[in-house]
C-alpha cells in the first residue's frame, strides 16, 4: 500500500499498483496547470465515507510508494482515468480493464 498525501494534511492509501496510475493522470493534468476534483470511497476502518479533494497546481502532493520497483503501466487505464479527470465530476477510482497494452516505466 502506497500513500498519497495532499497538502500534508490529508493522506490517503492505495494499492501501489493503482497510486503509479493516478501519479501518471495527476502529473499530467497539474503539469498542464489544470486543477479537477478526485474522490475515492473511504475504508471502512475510517467510516465507510467517501473523500473529495480540488486537486491544484499550487497544493503540494506527494506519492509514498510501498514498494521499490515500478508496476507495469496499463495504458487503457490510463487514458479511461484521464477521461474521468477532464469530467465536471472529476476523477474517480474504476476497476483496471482486463484488456490492457502494457509498457514498463
Amino acid at each position: 500500500m502506497g500513500t498519497l498525501t495532499y497538502d500534508s494534511t490529508l493522506s490517503a492509501d492505495f494499492d501501489d499498483r493503482l497510486l503509479a496510475h493516478l501519479q501518471i493522470v495527476i502529473g499530467a493534468k497539474l503539469r498542464r496547470h489544470e486543477a479537477f476534483y478526485f474522490s475515492w470511497k473511504d475504508d471502512a476502518s475510517i467510516g465507510n465515507g467517501r473523500t473529495v479533494i480540488w486537486l491544484h497546481p499550487t497544493i503540494p502532493i506527494s506519492f509514498k510508494f510501498f514498494g521499490s520497483r515500478p508496476p507495469a503501466i496499463n495504458r487503457a487505464w490510463i487514458d479511461e482515468l484521464m477521461l474521468l479527470a477532464n469530467m465536471p465530476a472529476g476523477l474517480h477510482l474504476i476497476p483496471e480493464p482486463t484488456t490492457s497494452t502494457e509498457e514498463d516505466e
